[in-house]
């Protein structure tokens, strides 16, 4: 993690070099974000200035280009056939099952048109209290929630984006992100072909302003 409270650039750096001297097939390496309901956020320390978080970045990408890694993610880093195939499931939208205490899961029924997400109680002891419901809840995503939830996650990998999978992985018809797409493009956030969408450099610096594209009223109103 980079972009610590009074971090200079040589001290992210050093870090990083000392990470990959350990030669890892895989590394996740990105900037400290402010939660809310945290210590931080309630009394928040002195961060290096955009600038200095920004020239951390584009010199630790060179770093990790120049080690052999690839940026196939917004946060992870691989060497060859090395991506977290585990991960890479949640980002393309695929389905998961949620096993254990606080787990969640999602379950797609193409079929009826449902997207369902599941969880299960948090605390241990109720989990294994058989006379206890394990399920906590369960939803169903809302229709004109499905591309903002599709993109939230499909857009964290930085591979090509293929419409037909986004029909397929959503029942949904890939047309009606067309405006979006096309407003995306215009901004030089993507790069559009006839079945697929490419993140730019400016689209993968700026994700969450591409990211808000796909917000509810934005995409009911395409």
């Amino acid at each position: 993690m980079h972009g610590l409270p009074q971090q200079i650039i040589a001290e992210a750096l050093q870090d990083l070099t000392t990470a990959l001297a350990c030669d890892p097939p895989h590394l996740s390496w990105y900037q400290l974000t402010i939660e809310p309901n945290t210590v931080f956020y309630k009394y928040p320390p002195t961060l290096p200035n955009d600038d200095i978080t920004w020239e951390i970045q584009t010199q630790g990408e060179q770093i990790l280009s120049a080690a052999g890694y690839t940026h196939y993610e917004v946060s992870a880093f691989a060497k060859p056939q090395q991506q977290c195939r585990h991960n890479i499931n949640y980002w393309e939208f695929g389905d998961y099952l949620g096993i254990g205490a606080g787990a969640h899961g999602k379950v797609t029924d193409l079929a009826s048109g449902t997207i369902q997400r599941m969880w299960k109680t948090r605390n241990p002891k109720d989990y294994l209290d058989t006379s206890k419901k394990f399920l906590a809840g369960t939803s169903v995503i809302a229709r004109e929630q499905i591309a903002n939830e599709y993109m939230l996650n499909r857009l964290r990998l930085f591979a090509e984006v293929n419409l037909r999978d986004y029909e397929q992985r959503t029942g949904l018809p890939a047309a009606e992100l067309k405006p979006i797409l096309e407003h995306a493009q215009a901004k030089g956030l993507v790069e559009l072909t006839t079945d697929s969408l490419y993140l730019t450099s400016l689209g993968k610096r700026f994700l969450n302003d591409l990211l808000q594209m796909f917000l509810i009223d934005e995409v009911a109103n395409a």
